[in-house]
C-alpha cells in the first residue's frame, strides 16, 4: 500500500460528513494520532467541510477517523481485534446472539457498517436510541501469550512479576471515543495496510434500544477469558487438609450436581457451546443473563444482570451458590451450615484410594516449543560477529496421569490431556496426529500414527490407570493400565483432536511472515513449523552490524562459491537465491520453481552446490522416476513423510529432456493432494520444498520451462575433476567444520535485508512474482548481479519451444500467410515440422492438427498459428501470425 495520499479521501469524509459524523485528520505516522492541535472541541462540535478541504486536500498524508457518541448522532462503534477474529471469537458471539434471540439485530449490526482494520479486525457501528452512548470499554479480554510480549510488556514483568499481561479481545468507541475509518492506508498504520470496507457504509448503520445494546454488550462479556479469583463471600475460609482418602461435602457436592438443579428455578439453560451453558433469567425473552463452564480451572457461575439473588460480576462454584440461594448469604458460617446439611444427605468422605506409584518419564526427549529456558552450562565457542550466548534448552513437562476406568471418560480425559499442551512432539495435519522424530542420519520425518503408535506414544508420555476395588481396604485403589487398542482406534477416528498444528519443519533459523525470526528449536506457535536444526544454533545476536553483513558476504561469496564455474553470472545469482530461499521460505506465500543445476561435463561441480544445500538444510534425495505415475507417488512420499525442506530429484541421464505434466502441476501449487500410498485416505500437504533436479546437458519441455530456474556449470576444460587450488580447500571437508557457520552468514544476510525494510525489486515471473520480487529485492542489496539475467539464454534450453519457432518461422517465410490444411504443411514443410518424440518421425496430418489445436493462439516467440474454419471445405485450416512487435522490427 503507498504512503501517498488516498484520492478519494476527501470524497470518503464528504459521504461521512453528509452521514451525521463527525470526522478527524490521522497522522501518518502510525501513532493513529490525530493530526489536529486538540481534539477536544471536536467531542461536541463536528468538523465543518472547510476543515475537510483544508485536511483532505492531498498535500500531505493522512488517516480518517470518527468521533463517536452523541456529535456523531448517538454512534458506538463495537470492535473485534484481529488476534480474537482469528481465534473464533466473532463466531462464537454469533452463535450465542442466536441462540439468546438476538440473532436478528446482532445481524442488522454485522451488515451495517462493517469494515476491516490493517491487522484483520472487524469494526461495526450501530446508533444507540433511548439514552446516551456509554464511554469507551472493554468488552473481553484475555491473557497474552507469551509470543505477544512487546518489549514494554517483558519490562514490566522484570519489574513486577505478578503483573499480568492482557490481551483485549472486544471493545467499544463510545463518547468520548474515535475510531479510524476506510479508505485510511499507507503509514497510517504502522502495519502499511490499509482500512477496508467489508459491508454497507455510513448511511446503513442499524438503530438499536438502548436495552438491546446492553444485552449485546452482555453477550460480548460472556466470551471474556481472564481468570476471576473468587471473592472471600463467594467461597469458604482456606481449608486445612483432610486425612488421604477423604472429601469435603462441598466438594461432593461440587463433582455429584448439575446446575440446573442448583439455579433451575432463578434462570433457563438456552444453549451450550463446548464447556459453557449460556442462561437466561426467568421472565426475559432475550439476551443472556449468566454462564456456567467458562472458567478453565473450575466450573463456576457467572452473573451478569443486577436482577437477581446473585451479585454480578462475581464467580459462585456450585457449593457457594447452593448456600446463598439456600441461606440467604455467604457467610462463613452459612457456608458451615449448608455442609453439614449436604452430609447428612449422603455427600462426603469416601472410603480411602490407595493411589498410583509415580511413573518416570520415559525416553530422553524432552518437549520444546521455541520458548525454551536458556542453559548457561551448555556453551561452545561460536563466531563472534554473529552469535552470542549460549545454546537454547528444553524443558521436561509434568507427566500427565489420566484416569481409564470408563472408557467414555478415557476418551475426554484423553483429548484434555491433548489440549493441555503436556504432550510433547504430538502435533495434528492433514490425517491425524503425527509426531516429530528422526531417522538413523538425523533428518526429521513427520510419522502419521495408527492406533499401535497412538497407545505406544501414550505409554510413555501418560501415566493411564483404572481404579479398582482394594479388598485390602474396602475402599479403592489405582492400577497401571494401558489405554485400549479400540480406545485408541476411537481418538483416531475424529474429523480433529485439540493439538497444534504442523505446518511444516524448517531446519534453520526463518523468517515469519512478519518479519521476526525463528531461531529457537522445536514448535513455533506463531507459525505451526517446527525448527529441527541440521546444525547447531546459537543465539543471534539482537542486531545486525554492516561489519558483520560484511563478514557474511565474504563467507558466502569470497570463500564458499568463490571458485565454481557458473556459467553466466544469472548460475551464481540463481544459486544464492535457491540457497537463502528454506530461510525466506514461510515470508512469503506461493510456490517457488525448479532449480535446474547442469553442467556441460561431469565433474564440474554439481554435487558439490547440493553438498551445500544438504550441509546447512538437509535435501532429501530421491532418484528421478520412470514415468509420470512413480512421480507423482515420489512427490507424495517426500512432502508426507520427510521434513527437509530440499528434495533434489538427483543425477538425470545426460541430456535428458525435463516435460512431465505432474511437474508443472506440483510446481505451480500451493498444496499437494494425493492418496496416501497403501492406504484409500486422501491427504492435502502445503507444497513448501525447494525442488531442484541435476544432471549434465538437461533440458526441458512444455510448460516445464517457464516453471525452471537454472543454474550452469561450464568448466571449460577437460577432466574438470581435476582442478585444484580452490580458495577453501576441498569443499566437502570445509563444509564439515564450517556449516554452522554458513547458516549463521545466510541468516546474517537476511535479518540484514529486513533490518534495512527488506527493500524489493520489481520482478515478473509468472506464478513466482512474489517469491521472485523478494529474493531479486534481497540479491540487489547484496550486491549479488544476474538475478533472472539469462531469459533469452533460457529458451535455447527448452527444445519444444525452439521447435516449434524454427517451424512456424520457415511456415511463414516459405508459405506466408495463407491458410492451409494440415496436409498441404506437412508436405511442404516436411524438414521442419515437429516430430513425435519417442520415434522421431513425422506425425500424421491429423496429428499435427491435434498439436496445432492445443497451441492455437499461443505465442511461439512472436508467432503464433490461428485456426481458420473453412466453411466450404468443412475442415479446419492453419495459419501463422505474428505479434505487432515482430512487424515493427521488421518494417525497421
Amino acid at each position: 500500500m503507498s504512503d501517498a495520499q488516498t484520492p478519494d479521501l476527501r470524497a470518503s469524509a464528504r459521504e461521512m460528513h453528509d452521514a451525521g459524523l463527525c470526522l478527524l485528520p490521522i497522522k501518518a505516522d502510525g501513532s493513529k494520532a490525530p493530526d489536529v492541535r486538540s481534539w477536544t472541541p471536536y467531542k461536541v462540535n463536528r468538523s465543518t467541510p472547510a476543515e475537510h478541504d483544508e485536511w483532505f486536500s492531498g498535500r500531505r498524508p493522512r488517516g480518517l477517523a470518527v468521533v463517536y457518541g452523541a456529535v456523531s448522532g448517538n454512534i458506538e462503534l463495537l470492535e473485534f481485534e484481529g488476534h480474537a477474529i482469528a481465534e473464533g471469537v466473532l463466531d462464537e458471539v454469533t452463535e450465542i446472539m442466536a441462540a439468546s434471540g438476538l440473532g436478528e439485530e446482532w445481524n442488522s449490526l454485522l451488515n451495517g457498517w462493517a469494515s476491516e482494520s490493517p491487522s484483520g479486525g472487524r469494526h461495526y457501528r450501530v446508533r444507540v436510541e433511548g439514552a446516551p452512548v456509554p464511554p469507551n470499554a472493554k468488552l473481553a479480554s484475555r491473557l497474552a501469550r507469551e509470543d505477544e510480549y512487546t518489549a514494554e510488556d517483558r519490562q514490566r514483568l522484570a519489574e513486577k512479576p505478578n503483573i499480568k499481561i492482557i490481551q483485549v479481545q472486544i471493545e467499544t468507541r463510545g463518547e468520548g471515543g474515535y475510531g479510524l475509518v476506510e479508505p485510511s492506508c499507507g503509514t497510517v498504520h504502522a502495519s502499511g495496510r490499509p482500512y477496508l470496507r467489508l459491508a454497507g457504509g455510513p448511511t446503513t448503520i442499524p438503530t438499536l434500544d438502548a436495552e438491546t445494546l446492553a444485552a449485546i454488550h452482555d453477550v460480548c462479556r460472556m466470551v471474556d477469558s481472564l481468570p476471576r479469583e473468587e471473592k472471600a463471600k463467594t467461597a469458604p475460609r482456606p481449608r486445612r487438609e483432610l486425612p488421604a482418602g477423604s472429601v469435603r461435602p462441598g466438594e461432593d457436592f461440587e463433582n455429584k450436581v448439575d446446575w440446573t438443579s442448583i439455579i433451575g428455578d432463578e434462570f433457563d439453560p438456552v444453549t451450550t457451546r463446548g464447556n459453557t451453558t449460556y442462561w437466561r433469567r426467568k421472565g426475559k425473552t432475550k439476551g443472556i443473563s449468566a454462564t456456567t463452564g467458562h472458567a478453565s480451572d473450575r466450573d463456576r457461575l457467572y452473573v451478569f444482570t443486577t436482577s437477581t439473588a446473585f451479585d454480578a460480576g462475581v464467580p459462585y462454584d456450585k457449593f457457594a451458590a447452593y448456600t446463598l440461594l439456600n441461606y440467604g448469604s455467604t457467610s462463613n458460617d452459612n457456608f458451615k451450615q449448608a455442609a453439614a446439611e449436604l452430609r447428612q444427605q449422603g455427600y462426603g468422605t469416601e472410603a480411602p484410594r490407595r493411589r498410583l506409584s509415580s511413573v518416570p518419564q520415559q525416553g530422553g526427549r524432552a518437549f520444546s516449543e521455541g520458548s525454551a529456558a536458556l542453559n548457561p552450562s551448555a556453551q561452545e565457542e561460536t563466531e563472534p560477529d554473529f552469535e552470542t550466548g549460549p545454546e537454547l534448552h528444553v524443558v521436561h513437562p509434568a507427566r500427565p496421569e489420566l484416569d481409564i476406568t470408563n472408557e467414555a471418560d478415557a476418551v475426554d480425559g484423553l483429548l484434555a490431556v491433548m489440549a493441555s499442551g503436556r504432550l510433547p512432539d504430538l502435533y495434528k495435519r492433514s490425517g491425524g496426529p503425527c509426531w516429530v522424530h528422526q531417522d538413523d542420519n538425523g533428518n526429521p520425518l513427520m510419522q502419521q500414527l495408527g492406533t499401535d503408535n497412538l497407545r505406544a506414544y501414550l505409554a510413555d508420555h501418560v501415566t493411564t490407570y483404572q481404579v479398582v476395588t482394594d479388598p485390602l481396604t474396602e475402599g479403592t485403589k489405582e492400577v497401571r493400565e494401558l489405554l485400549m487398542p479400540k480406545t485408541c482406534g476411537t481418538v483416531l477416528g475424529r474429523k480433529d483432536w485439540p493439538l497444534p498444528p504442523l505446518r511444516g519443519i524448517v531446519t534453520s533459523p526463518v523468517i515469519r511472515l512478519d518479519g521476526t525470526l525463528i531461531q529457537a528449536p522445536g514448535y513455533d506457535p506463531a507459525t505451526g513449523l517446527y525448527l529441527q536444526p541440521r546444525v547447531p544454533l546459537r543465539r543471534l545476536q539482537p542486531h545486525v552490524s554492516e561489519t558483520s553483513l560484511e563478514k557474511a558476504k565474504e563467507i558466502i561469496l569470497g570463500q564458499m562459491l568463490a571458485d565454481f564455474p557458473w556459467a553466466q553470472p544469472s548460475d551464481r545469482a540463481h544459486f544464492i537465491g535457491a540457497l537463502l530461499t528454506p530461510i525466506l521460505r514461510p515470508y512469503f506465500h506461493g510456490p517457488t520453481p525448479m532449480f535446474i543445476i547442469s553442467a556441460t561435463a561431469p565433474g564440474s561441480g554439481k554435487s558439490l552446490l547440493k553438498d551445500i544445500l544438504k550441509a546447512c538444510f538437509g535435501i532429501s534425495e530421491t532418484a528421478w522416476p520412470e514415468n509420470d505415475t512413480e512421480l507423482r507417488k515420489s512427490i507424495t512420499t517426500q512432502l508426507y513423510t520427510t521434513g527437509q525442506p530440499v528434495v533434489v530429484l538427483d543425477n538425470l541421464p545426460n541430456g535428458h529432456v525435463i516435460k512431465s505434466p505432474v511437474l508443472s502441476s506440483l510446481l505451480t501449487a500451493e498444496h499437494w493432494g494425493d492418496r496416501v500410498l497403501g492406504s484409500t485416505a486422501s491427504v492435502t500437504m502445503p507444497n513448501n520444498r525447494l525442488w531442484i533436479v541435476t544432471g549434465n546437458g538437461l533440458r526441458t519441455g512444455g510448460d516445464n520451462g517457464r516453471r525452471a530456474m537454472w543454474v550452469r556449470l561450464d568448466p571449460n576444460c577437460p577432466d574438470p575433476d581435476q582442478r585444484d587450488g580452490f580458495r577453501v580447500g576441498d569443499l566437502r571437508p570445509w563444509l564439515r567444520a564450517n556449516a554452522s557457520t554458513v547458516v549463521a552468514a545466510l541468516v546474517t544476510m537476511v535479518r540484514s535485508w529486513i533490518a534495512a525494510g527488506a527493500p524489493t525489486i520489481r520482478t515478473r515471473k509468472g506464478d513466482y512474482s512474489e517469491w521472485a520480487t523478494i529474493v531479486a529485492g534481497l540479491l540487489g542489496y547484496l550486491g549479488v548481479p544476474g538475478w533472472m539475467g539469462d531469459r533469452d539464454d533460457a529458451i535455447q534450453q527448452d527444445d519444444e519451444l525452439l521447435e516449434w519457432i524454427g517451424f512456424l518461422t520457415a511456415w511463414r517465410d516459405k508459405l506466408g500467410e495463407e491458410p492451409l490444411a494440415t496436409s498441404s504443411l506437412l508436405a511442404s514443410l516436411a524438414d521442419q515440422a515437429p516430430r513425435i518424440q519417442k520415434t522421431g518421425e513425422l506425425p500424421s496430418a491429423n496429428l499435427l492438427g491435434s498439436w496445432l489445436k492445443a497451441r492455437d493462439g499461443r505465442y511461439f516467440g512472436d508467432l503464433k498459428p490461428v485456426r481458420v474454419y473453412d466453411s466450404h471445405r468443412k475442415q479446419n485450416t492453419w495459419r501463422v501470425e505474428a505479434h505487432g512487435r515482430a512487424t515493427q522490427t521488421a518494417v525497421g
